[in-house]
């Protein structure tokens, strides 16, 4: 059976590296009808924050991704949590140890920073030196009695090479001189992770390990610790590194990372997953657009690239901007209520209109963080006087006559509604001479303060006859 994991650790929010990670395992394991983990691997306690698993499930389920094993629902493979796991991994480095393929390490943190200075002053790549991997067993155990602190490392041989089948990138061979002994237990008795996730892998029974490119070249010293336990291989294949514009890893200090940021801006999750989901996998065709079943059914590892993928958030706004105007009347009133302004100018409003005033907006909207200000003009009047850019306008005689000549086709309608709105700025035009753009901007202007944005005969149905007509009057007393 196709089983995947995601890992996280504990220690902040959740990026949307992993988030791609995470959806590409879950992809993979519900293509093959498989089972998806999710597995917390806190062995860092000095990095580990507090509520940050509870952040990580929530987020996974914001975007839809529910895992079958893991934490939060249990399993039979548990516990799910690393800390939770300390003796088996302290069973697993006796037998390493016993074995004779790890050994203890008294290695002082000056000695390690002292040989690590040494070796960049002479153009050498900084790595351990093995200064303890002759220590005998007895002469270890001996310090460790002592009181001596010690880590663990597992050793690598000094010669030859380790070869690593990756189903992203093919074949991929290291050169064992340039392989260091990795530390495996730490001085405080938790496992790194070169040792916990070849432990948890095995006995979770993980059939295909996919995770980001970064992972690749600590992979032949996984490949080491299989072997060395006597136990089958999972497959692997690392995934193309997130990038900037500038093809820099994505970070923090060039934009939001954090999947929350975009939760917060009013991206959809389905929009956030498509999106991802197209960086560093092509279905084969131009399509831009999936749902999650779909993307399930489309996806293959054999379609991830090798390169890096750019993270063009101008395009992930296009993609979020499709996903909210398919959106039903009734889910978009839901999902945009938390980003209407809160203050008494939206409370005014029925919620009937507001519904209005959203479908009008829906075609505008990137983002639902865009509401306030796509629609101001609504929650706000206009206060022409402080429009600088637009007071040649509002002062010309043309302004006055047909504000004039159109309020007074207003007053006489018991309702104002689109159809009524155009007859009536008809009339005006006979009116005043005044026609086309000039005639429409006028009208806008008065009404919402700006030159350009949703129909107004639309917005005028909405606002009223009698909050048209306040508008109309303040536009008025302008120049009047």
């Amino acid at each position: 059976m196709i089983r995947t994991r995601f890992a996280p650790s504990p220690t902040g929010y959740l990026h949307v590296g992993g988030l791609r990670t995470a959806l590409y395992n879950y992809l993979y394991a519900k293509k093959h009808n498989g089972v998806f983990i999710l597995r917390i691997e806190d062995t860092d306690q000095q990095r580990k924050i507090e509520g940050a698993v509870e952040n990580l499930i929530s987020t996974l389920k914001w975007t839809g991704i529910y895992h079958d094993e893991g934490p939060d629902v249990g399993g039979e493979f548990g516990p799910y949590i690393q800390s939770q796991r300390l003796s088996i991994y302290r069973e697993h480095i006796n037998q390493l140890i016993e074995a004779g393929h790890a050994y203890h390490c008294f290695c002082s943190t000056d000695r390690l920073k002292s040989l690590r200075e040494q070796q960049i002053a002479e153009n050498q790549n900084p790595r351990y030196d093995n200064h303890c991997r002759d220590i005998s067993k007895d002469e270890a155990e001996q310090r460790i009695a002592a009181g001596k602190s010690s880590v663990v490392r597992m050793k690598v041989p000094t010669s030859g090479f380790i070869e690593i089948y990756d189903l992203v990138r093919g074949k991929v061979t290291f050169a064992c001189d340039l392989l260091e002994d990795q530390i495996l237990l730490k001085s405080d008795g938790f496992p790194t992770y070169h040792l916990a996730n070849v432990v948890d892998d095995h006995y979770m029974q993980i059939s295909h390990v996919i995770r980001g490119e970064e992972w690749l070249p600590s992979t032949p010293k996984h490949k080491l610790l299989y072997e060395y336990f006597g136990w089958k291989l999972p497959q692997f294949a690392h995934l193309p590194l997130l990038l900037n514009a500038d093809r820099s890893k994505l970070s923090k200090r060039q934009g939001d990372v954090a999947v929350e940021d975009y939760l917060r801006k009013g991206y959809l999750p389905e929009a956030l997953i498509n999106f991802l989901a197209l960086l560093g996998w092509n279905p084969g065709t131009n399509r831009e657009i999936f749902n999650l079943e779909e993307l399930i059914q489309a996806f293959s590892l054999k379609r991830i690239n090798k390169a890096g993928a750019i993270f063009n958030p101008e395009k992930l706004q296009w993609m979020n901007s499709q996903y909210i105007r398919g959106l039903k009347p009734e889910n978009l009133l839901k999902l945009a209520s938390p980003y209407l302004p809160d203050d008494k100018s939206c409370q005014d409003w029925p919620k009937d209109k507001v519904g209005e005033i959203l479908l009008l907006l829906q075609p505008y909207l990137s983002t639902l963080s865009d509401i306030p200000e796509k629609g101001s003009f609504f929650f706000n009047d206009p206060v022409l006087s402080e429009n600088t850019e637009l007071q040649d306008l509002i002062r010309s005689p043309e302004f006055h006559t047909v504000l004039a000549s159109l309020k007074n086709q207003v007053v006489r309608v018991r309702i104002l509604n689109s159809a009524a709105f155009h007859s009536m700025v008809k009339t005006v035009q006979q009116e005043t001479r005044v026609t086309g753009k000039q005639l429409w901007t006028t009208i806008r202007v008065a009404i919402i303060g700006k030159e350009h944005g949703p129909d107004i005969s639309k917005i005028a149905e909405i606002l009223g006859k009698d909050r048209f007509l306040k508008r109309l009057d303040a536009a008025l007393k302008i120049n009047g």
